[in-house]
């Protein structure tokens, strides 16, 4: 192999191929939500502004995942956004209810209603920090609030089992 060759081939291996570490941790998603009992359904192609539909036995929910992986100013973050055209949008209740968050490294979970999402987009998780409590840990691993009786309250729209 020549010289150059070689060095774009290890050039290619050092940077992160950030759809594939989303895929990835889709995967994971779907084994940790399966492994809590939730049922799960993955929408066809990459038009939904949600990647999976979880079941859990008394309303379908919309899940929106999203994957970090390096620090950056003492934190791992990631944005409640999607695409429009040029430009970003933010996710809101008609898009999703709930977008989750994957801290690869550490492996931890990060459950957030999307009104959550809502008031600050850019999403900094800090699970690192004991001094100060920071506004997103209380969501750290919180799946119950996707089990029926944390999100089936009255009054919200909710999507029919069919």
């Amino acid at each position: 192999m020549s010289a150059s060759l070689q060095s774009g081939v290890q050039m290619k291996r050092k940077l992160k191929n950030t759809k594939r570490c989303g895929e990835r941790s889709e995967a994971a998603f779907l084994h940790k939500a399966s492994q809590l009992g939730f049922g799960i359904a993955k929408p066809w192609g990459d038009s939904e502004r949600y990647d999976f539909i979880l079941d859990n036995e008394r309303r379908l929910l919309r899940v929106q995942i999203k994957a970090t992986d390096c620090l950056r100013a003492h934190a791992y973050e990631t944005r409640a956004t999607y695409t429009v055209g040029k430009g970003r949008a933010v996710y809101g209740p008609n898009d999703i209810d709930f977008l989750v968050a994957h801290v690869i490294p550490l492996d931890l979970w990060y459950v957030l209603p999307v009104r959550a999402c809502m008031p600050a987009p850019m999403l900094r998780f800090y699970p690192h920090r004991k001094a100060k409590q920071m506004r997103l840990e209380k969501y750290r691993e919180a799946w119950h609030l996707m089990k029926p009786e944390s999100c089936g309250v009255a009054g919200k729209k909710q999507v029919p089992h069919r």
